[in-house]
């Protein structure tokens, strides 16, 4: 959805939410103490309740696979409140179109109507839901400033990332093709012949051609082996560009390809992969910049779990 502390799915960042926000102000309960965050605790049967709302409706998991989402889960609870009680400690504020953005990004992952009926099935309220994206909010603000901003990655740790993983740089052959598929073998003849006669292959798709691409001219781009189903590899690896193929049947129909370039296997050089290294490398700085933060926020904090709970 955007940008979140745990990678989670915005459904699940919401129950997560909504669980906190009931242990915050919770009435007295004799289910024990799960968690303790301060001044602000969560029994097992909250935990337990919202738990079980992250989970399908349909899901058939075995025990020990929902043990370790239940231990997982509790780790997210733990992450979140304690990188929201830092988000309020530094005043971090979301203006109500931020939250209405988020809200209006949410709802276009539930097309149809499927967004309110999602509500209904979890037992969520649309205010809550506004509350808990404000949260999420806030907390994506203060992880910005604290961590994301301070991350760089220098020059000389791309050279060296280079030099140690060459073998990750290596790009295999690669083909650019075009293909026609018709759902009848007679058609397919038929714009064969008419393409050896000289008819535009581009053209021919965009008339002809029942696969998406078939608007672009039948282009599917560069791939390499095994991407494509192995009949099809076994054609199109073996035509010289600007070649066709004869006419090939598979589950989808039929189909008539040509290979407009071939690409061969080549070793990337540092500049060409220079982006990529430093994306990499970003991306593990922050996954480790964020453990460290939430570790050091966490030995900030008065926090017990009562593990054995579980």
């Amino acid at each position: 959805m955007f940008r979140s502390l745990l990678q989670m799915s915005a459904l699940v960042v919401l129950i997560v939410a909504s669980g906190l926000a009931g242990c915050r102000n919770q009435p007295e309960s004799s289910s024990p103490v799960l968690l303790r965050i301060d001044d602000r605790a969560m029994t097992l049967d909250e935990f337990n309740h919202r738990f079980a709302r992250t989970l399908p409706l349909d899901h058939t998991l075995a025990q020990n696979e929902k043990d370790e989402l239940r231990r997982s889960f509790l780790r997210q609870v733990i992450d979140r409140e304690l990188a929201l009680a830092e988000a309020q400690r530094r005043g971090i504020r979301v203006e109500e179109a931020e939250v209405e953005a988020a809200l209006a990004e949410m709802r276009r992952d539930y097309p149809d109507g499927n967004f309110d009926s999602m509500l209904s099935r979890r037992n969520l309220s649309l205010e809550g839901i506004r509350e808990d994206l404000a949260e999420q909010l806030k907390i994506d603000k203060v992880l910005e400033r604290e961590v994301h901003l301070k991350i760089k990655v220098e020059e000389q740790e791309i050279a060296d990332y280079y030099a140690t993983h060459r073998d990750e740089f290596v790009r295999p052959l690669r083909v650019r093709a075009r293909q026609i598929l018709v759902d009848n073998e007679e058609q397919g003849e038929e714009i064969l012949a008419r393409l050896r006669d000289g008819a535009s292959f581009i053209e021919m798709a965009q008339r002809f051609s029942l696969s998406p691409d078939g608007d672009q001219g039948g282009d599917l781009g560069f791939f390499p082996q095994g991407e494509m189903p192995s009949s099809f590899d076994e054609v199109v690896f073996d035509l010289p560009p600007g070649e066709l193929s004869p006419l090939i049947s598979s589950e989808y129909g039929y189909h008539i390809f040509r290979v407009e370039e071939v690409r061969p296997a080549q070793n990337l050089t540092l500049e060409q992969a220079e982006e990529e290294i430093r994306a990499r490398l970003h991306r593990q700085k922050e996954a480790a910049a964020r453990r460290a933060w939430l570790l050091e926020l966490g030995a900030r904090s008065e926090l017990e779990v009562n593990w054995p709970l579980l």
